[in-house]
């Protein structure tokens, strides 16, 4: 494919980046500043987006040292001005990542703080340790949080517990984090990449081109339905996969069935 990406051919700096067969494997790794998003993360993670755009893998994201990422640069966002801020530098790689075409999976360890929180809420799922510290100090610094916690939060946790968080600075622990569903699973810090992989294991069970098609028809506005759902369903009930899918399944019940011979 002409201008493809090749992972394994890329520098990466600010990122730890391995390649599997039906999955990449991202760890933010700047631990001197506990894996703070500056601009290089951000370049580094569009070539992976670029990557998983052409060859759609699972992502699974973490961080290194304990910690997923504590925020955005700060050195860096103290000089930056207006026209840096209608750049959307953060949001446009977080939609990016949100927008890949299959699921990504964010495992959380520590902090997960500002635009370290707004990259997980940018993730299909969100795994976290006992050690999870997530939420949105960015009013106690001057701004706001810009980069998608301002809309997506609410979504995801529901509107009062997204003000306690955006306008009140409410950091969660994993329990709180648990409870409002803005992590799904807890598990010790050794076994987190661990958990990624078996979610992702399971993921990889489903035919790729349905959870593909799925989780664009989820992300489709309310308007969208259902015409899209059954256009989607259209090209799916056209699709090799699911005649194999469906006949193995119906022969595994045909085995199963009382008195018969095999």
């Amino acid at each position: 494919m002409p201008g493809a990406v090749d992972l394994a051919a890329e520098k990466f700096h600010a990122l730890l980046v391995e390649e599997r067969g039906d999955r990449v494997v991202v760890l933010l790794n700047r631990p001197e500043v506990r894996n703070a998003i500056d601009q290089q993360m951000v370049d580094e993670l569009h070539t992976v987006c670029a990557a998983l755009e052409q060859n759609p893998k699972v992502l699974i994201l973490a961080g290194v040292d304990g910690v997923f990422a504590s925020g955005a640069d700060i050195a860096q966002l103290r000089e930056r001005r207006r026209d840096d801020a209608l750049q959307g530098i953060n949001s446009t790689i977080f939609v990016r990542i949100a927008k890949l075409p299959m699921p990504v999976i964010a495992a959380l360890d520590g902090y997960c703080l500002g635009g370290g929180a707004e990259l997980a809420y940018a993730a299909d799922f969100r795994i976290g340790t006992p050690d999870v510290r997530i939420g949105n100090p960015e009013t106690g610094l001057g701004i706001l949080a810009a980069a998608g916690a301002s809309w997506r939060l609410k979504e995801l946790v529901g509107e009062p517990v997204a003000k306690q968080i955006l306008l009140a600075g409410r950091v969660l622990g994993a329990d709180e984090a648990l409870a409002v569903n803005l992590i799904t699973e807890i598990h010790d810090a050794a076994g987190l990449l661990d958990a990624a992989h078996s979610l992702a294991d399971r993921i990889g069970r489903q035919d790729p081109l349905a959870v593909r098609i799925t989780k664009s028809v989820f992300h489709a506005p309310a308007e969208a339905h259902p015409l899209i759902d059954q256009l989607a369903q259209g090209i799916l009930f056209e699709s090799q996969a699911k005649f194999d899918r469906m006949q193995k399944f119906l022969d595994k019940k045909a085995d199963k069935t009382p008195g018969k011979k095999n």
